[in-house]
């Protein structure tokens, strides 16, 4: 597609954290995009919480790390309490990332972050302009919008619809939310509390519901419970403090309300997330229970999947395989956190008392198992999110973090073939003339790590070999290259 046929490369609806993240990366990679969002300004409210070590390292890759660790409470355990009983407690502490903690930033300062990385890169937001419609035509998307009672019409080469549970992307396409809605409302609530030790998260299960309590600082707390009957438009302290009393460990006070909300939630996903050349990604594309922290973080892996992609394909180096990927990589992931945050919201909330007895008596015992905690940590830190089975992987497809990929130039929208020192010689002239034959799709970086190893531009591995047959492996490589970034069409 020629590019000047269209007055943008990716109309991105929806400036919330999954919507800014990816405007800042199409400014990173070099691609013209804009950014609208119905809102007149960027949301005050602190909602989402938690960024995991995964988002973390990918915000390291993509160059705006940097403030997000200087904002953050680091969080490193995890306690599970009832009725004034430690079930269990354990580490969050996974020694495979640097970053060994879970950062608590709130949506609002995410969003500004994100938002100030956008300006340094010369770029904003069009706020008050909203999402009409969207015809999808063989070379584009032709879009219509409205700004202040006035329609405006553009052609994009593609559309990402990141603007939200209430999507208007998703209803444009038809797309069907599956799943189920949670019978009870949840009650969200910032509080200042006495001194509490602000590297630690609680877990109270409670036959009254569940409750969590995420540490923004130490006198400050996330709350967020179950709650049968809603009372005025939005939790009172006295609320929140009746909660606390009956569910959390003794010695919490809260002090004083910030911000509190109430709100229904489904645990719900589209079974696609492309439809032509219209993407969804985030609450757009799926939602479920707060508890577990996961929500903006999948929407954040989302794009992140996605933007390299789009970039290949609008450059000519992607085809249709390419961009199908973005559905069978992600849809599993979707599946997988859903049914994660689904059973945790079950487990701690059962009102069966049998049930409470074998959970009360079986949790001490596992939690205390190292293989359990190593697999609760890599679940909720996303470390272990790999691509197994994807269409454009061959391998397990893990993630690949390494210090040469960070700091927003390490990796950008090239594969990178890395060779151990150990290679020899005829394998390090065929890997040299291999990435000259796709000199913009892949280059080879002088770091060196065991192996022969096929680096996608998002951190996963693509393919990987020890020293063996180099030639082969590289026969591999090529093959991987070709399938998936041969000319668009």
């Amino acid at each position: 597609m020629i590019k000047d046929a269209v007055d943008t490369d990716i109309l991105i609806v929806g400036a919330g954290p999954v919507g800014l993240f990816l405007a800042n990366e199409c400014s990173r990679r070099g691609f013209r995009w804009r950014l609208v969002e119905e809102r007149c300004s960027q949301s005050q409210y602190s909602k989402a919480l938690a960024i995991f070590p995964r988002t973390l390292e990918i915000f390291d890759m993509a160059g705006v790390v940097a403030p997000f660790l200087e904002a953050a409470n680091r969080v490193t355990s995890i306690a599970v309490v009832t009725h004034g009983r430690t079930l269990a407690r354990m580490e969050f502490a996974p020694d495979a990332s640097p970053y060994s903690f879970i950062a608590m930033v709130p949506q609002n300062v995410t969003e500004s972050l994100l938002l100030d990385e956008l300006h340094r890169k010369g770029g904003d937001v069009e706020y008050d302009t909203s999402f009409v419609s969207a015809e999808d035509e063989e070379d584009g998307v032709r879009v219509t919008l409205q700004r202040k009672g006035q329609l405006i019409t553009l052609r994009a080469c593609f559309v990402v619809g990141c603007d939200g549970a209430h999507s208007a992307v998703r209803r444009l396409l038809n797309l069907p939310f599956r799943g189920a809605e949670y019978r009870d409302s949840f009650l969200l609530a910032d509080v200042d509390t006495n001194p509490l030790p602000a590297e630690e998260m609680l877990l109270g299960p409670s036959e009254l519901g569940p409750i969590a309590i995420f540490p923004m600082s130490a006198t400050r707390q996330r709350l967020v419970a179950t709650i049968e009957t809603t009372e005025g438009e939005a939790p009172s302290l006295e609320l929140v403090r009746k909660v606390l009393a009956d569910r959390a460990p003794q010695g919490i006070e809260a002090r004083a309300l910030h911000w509190s909300s109430y709100f229904r939630i489904h645990h719900r996903h589209v079974a696609q997330l492309r439809v032509g050349r219209i993407f969804l990604a985030g609450d757009a594309a799926h939602i479920h229970s707060p508890f577990g922290g996961q929500g903006m973080n999948t929407g954040l892996h989302d794009v992140w999947n996605l933007v390299w992609k789009l970039v290949l394909f609008l450059n000519g180096h992607g085809n249709q395989q390419l961009l199908d990927s973005y559905t069978a990589e992600r849809i599993p992931v979707i599946k997988g956190v859903i049914e994660t945050t689904d059973l945790l919201t079950k487990v701690m909330g059962t009102p069966n008392k049998f049930a409470q007895a074998l959970r009360n008596a079986i949790l001490p015992m596992v939690s205390r198992l190292a293989p359990f905690e190593h697999a609760l940590v890599e679940r909720l830190s996303e470390l272990g999110l790999a691509y197994r089975g994807s269409p454009i992987v061959e391998g397990p497809g893990k993630r690949y973090f390494e210090d040469f990929v960070c700091g927003g130039r390490g990796i950008g929208s090239r594969f990178l073939l890395v060779l151990g020192k150990e290679a020899e010689a005829s394998t390090k002239t065929a890997a040299e003339q291999l990435v000259g034959q796709f000199p913009e799709i892949a280059e080879l970086p002088s770091d060196q790590h065991p192996g022969i190893t096929l680096v996608r531009p998002d951190g996963y591995v693509a393919y990987s070999a020890s020293n063996g047959d180099g030639a082969a492996a590289l026969r591999s490589v090529r093959s991987l290259l070709e399938r998936q970034t041969g000319p668009a069409h």
